[in-house]
């Protein structure tokens, strides 16, 4: 099994990832790409990927899981929504008009969808859920936001000033978004109750890799929306086409008012969508009275590349089933690994968890609590035995040899994981832990 030692298997990376930090704040342009996601040192640089596999400026090949945040269940370089990309290119890729192609992409998309009359297309999924708390403002005349307690809506004001991270935000902004806890409608209630006519909308995941909803509780909200005049709004970035095709809202049979798509529409391509109800989205149009909204206006929402590539995914969605690949693959992966984990006695330490299709993995220290050194002494050694995971999210594209790779990778970490309960972790880690993302402080893995 190959082993990549810091010092001898990440040199190019390295030197790349400096001269990234000299020209691009934070050394990459999602948080969540950066290198103090991972072990010092051993931070890839990637050049090139197929299927679920990735190869770095040194020319070591990983299995990857995240893919692309999440944003690639076909794989990479799927072939078939390459081949459809190709076939556009020679024919323009932006115009001062609308094209054919913006309709048909419009109908395809909206098709699966009962309930979502209207689609705006956009680039990344801020786009898609700002859009949708501006609609819901002007549509109820309201100002505050209920979001609820889940990880990250957008890099917009109303969401990022109630994160740590919030630098830059006005305190009056700050002041307009709520927070609601996941499975407790009673908290939402009191929102609503606390602030009477005041909330513009809720927004919310359906469910994530840990939360699956209580018997009743998505329509309970739908119905507490309804009840006191308030939109419903569902962020299908990461269930959308990974729950099922197309998303959760189908998988559980609750209708939202406005729901915002990315990441897997477009197979790794910049597209992003805002869908809902006619009445509310026109209010972005011309067939409206009331005073017009300024929805998502793009010089690149609409270009041809992505809205191609987008008609591609949905062609694969609709000839094969990736959902039901990934479920299968996400299935195997944690029995594998939760099996090497019992064998070695770690089973109440390392544990890959989630729903099949969207796994992470824990790392606990020796008293049973959720340790970030611990953590990265996990991905250390998977990336020292060819495995390239912040996640164990998987894609249409992983095979069963390397979800078999993985697993084996996984057994090895694990045998170093347990020796370093036993004698201390500071023999076997190399560098300061990872730390997390959005932090409000570039220390403790601030860049010298």
């Amino acid at each position: 099994m190959r082993d990549l030692g810091p010092s001898t298997g990440f040199i190019q990376s390295t030197l790349l990832q400096r001269k990234l930090h000299d020209l691009v704040p934070g050394g990459a342009h999602t948080y969540a790409r950066g290198d103090d996601q991972y072990p010092e040192g051993m931070a890839p640089v990637l050049v090139r990927g197929r299927g679920a596999r990735v190869w770095d400026a040194d020319g070591n090949c990983f299995v990857e899981y995240g893919m692309g945040l999440r944003s690639v269940t076909l794989g990479h370089a799927y072939q078939p929504v390459l081949d459809a990309v190709r076939d556009v290119l020679d024919q323009g890729l932006s115009f001062s008009r609308p094209t054919e192609l913006e309709l048909r992409a419009a109908e395809d998309f909206l098709a699966p969808l009962p309930g979502a009359d209207m689609v705006k297309f956009a680039k990344n999924g801020s786009d898609a859920t700002s859009g949708a708390v501006r609609l819901a403002r002007a549509y109820t005349g309201r100002d505050l936001i209920a979001v609820c307690a889940q990880p990250f809506f957008a890099t917009e004001d109303w969401f990022v000033g109630a994160l740590e991270m919030n630098a830059g935000v006005p305190e009056s902004t700050r002041k307009q978004t709520l927070r609601f806890a996941y499975n407790d409608l009673g908290s939402l209630r009191a929102l609503f109750d606390e602030h009477p006519g005041q909330i513009a909308c809720v927004i919310m995941e359906a469910a994530t890799a840990l939360a699956e909803p209580e018997p009743g509780f998505l329509e309970g909200v739908r119905a507490l929306c309804t009840e006191r005049g308030a939109l419903l709004v569902f962020d299908e970035m990461i269930t959308g086409y990974r729950w099922a095709y197309p998303g959760a809202q189908e998988f559980y049979g609750v209708r939202p008012d406005l729901a915002c798509w990315g990441k897997a529409i477009g197979n790794g391509f910049p597209i992003s969508a805002l869908t809902g109800r006619r009445e509310v989205m026109e209010l972005g149009g011309l067939r409206t009275d009331r005073a017009r909204v300024f929805l998502l206006s793009s010089t690149h929402g609409a270009e041809t590349v992505s809205l191609t590539a987008l008609r591609a995914v949905i062609r694969a969605y609709a000839e094969h089933d990736p959902v039901a690949v990934m479920e299968e693959r996400g299935r195997a992966l944690a029995d594998g690994v939760n099996s090497a984990a019992r064998e070695l006695g770690l089973a109440d330490h390392v544990a890959a968890v989630g729903r099949p299709s969207c796994l992470i993995f824990t790392t606990k220290d020796a008293e049973g609590r959720p340790s970030q050194p611990f953590r990265t002494l996990f991905l250390q050694e998977l990336l020292r035995h060819g495995v390239l995971c912040q996640s164990f999210v998987v894609s249409a594209a992983h095979t069963p040899d390397d979800i078999e790779l993985t697993v084996e990778a996984a057994r090895a970490a694990m045998l170093v994981y347990g020796k370093a309960l036993e004698d201390g972790i500071g023999r076997f880690l190399n560098g300061a832990p990872v730390a997390p993302a959005l932090r409000s402080r570039a220390a403790p893995r601030r860049v010298r």
